[in-house]
């Protein structure tokens, strides 16, 4: 019976995206994308006329810190389980210390208490890699995490890093994989209140609203627009996911790897496609918006 629903999910999935192309947008995005020095995967839905742009959205990129979105999944399923609570006090150890980078979550002292909402914000809105290894493992761990990514529809999507058989694709992806395509899907079913029930998913909406790493994608839209996002960067990849609730909402995801340049300036050539591709997006939706983005604030 589990396998059945299961199917009938994955079919509601797919006839959900069966959707009729955007083909002047399409166009608009293919020339944007022309010249990348590196590999670039473009998904876009067009809530109001459930239409779409897909460039190589079915090809598979690492997530970089995108990865924290299933785990947030496999979080929430353990709240719905009644195994944890959101606002559940937790004792950070020396243990779970994770000290590479400029982690917060690693200038804790052992023993110190903290609350597991306030762990989530760490790993949504900070991308904290300390307070979401801790998460990971609180949700089940990848291989239970992939199980939902698998119930869900999602034939990509995959926790790669301290998970079990996964060695070969984390060697290959990093920390988890994923395509344009399945990651615009997990931010549509969460939009849609289809990630476990109404009240989980509009939590997690909520988290997501609240992004500290504002100056790419979302610089481009007006501050006054709700926008959930999770973006992700590792040296060689750059990615972004948003759902943009304006007059005409929309969901895009923009996916690099093997960039050339894995500077980490505001000029970064994956950066900068993504803040020209957010723009001509808002612009497309809006057309008569007269907003203009402020210039990169030093």
């Amino acid at each position: 019976m589990k396998k059945l629903l299961a199917f009938i999910f994955l079919l509601s999935t797919l006839s959900t995206f069966a959707q009729k192309r955007d083909t002047r947008l399409q166009n608009e995005i293919s020339s944007l994308l022309k010249g990348f020095n590196g590999d670039v995967g473009v998904y876009v839905y067009d809530i109001s006329k459930n239409k779409i742009v897909a460039i190589n959205a079915d090809t598979i990129f690492p997530t970089a810190s995108m990865v924290k979105v299933p785990i947030f999944i496999g979080l929430m399923h353990k709240i719905y389980n009644g195994d944890l609570t959101y606002h559940q006090g937790m004792l950070f150890t020396d243990s779970v210390r994770y000290a590479e980078g400029q982690e917060i979550l690693a200038s804790f002292k052992d023993s110190e208490k903290i609350n597991l909402n306030v762990l989530v914000m760490l790993m949504m809105s900070i991308s904290d890699n300390g307070a979401s290894l801790w998460l990971q493992g609180l949700s089940g761990g990848g291989i239970q995490i992939n199980k939902y990514m698998d119930s869900l529809g999602m034939k990509y999507t995959r926790v790669n890093s301290r998970t079990e058989g996964r060695k070969e694709n984390w060697n290959q992806y990093g920390w988890g994989q994923t395509t344009p395509k399945e990651m615009a899907t997990l931010m549509k079913l969460i939009v849609e209140n289809k990630i476990i029930d109404k009240q989980i998913s509009e939590r997690m909406l909520r988290m997501m609203s609240r992004q500290f790493w504002d100056e790419d994608a979302i610089s481009q839209i007006p501050p006054n627009i709700f926008v959930a996002d999770k973006s992700g960067a590792v040296d060689q990849t750059r990615n972004e996911l948003l759902y943009v609730n304006g007059a005409h909402p929309y969901i895009f995801c923009i996916c690099t790897k093997n960039n050339k340049d894995t500077s980490w300036e505001p000029d970064n050539e994956a950066w900068v496609l993504t803040r020209k591709l957010s723009a001509l997006l808002w612009k497309h939706f809006n057309p008569k918006s007269k907003w203009q983005p402020s210039e990169y604030l030093k």
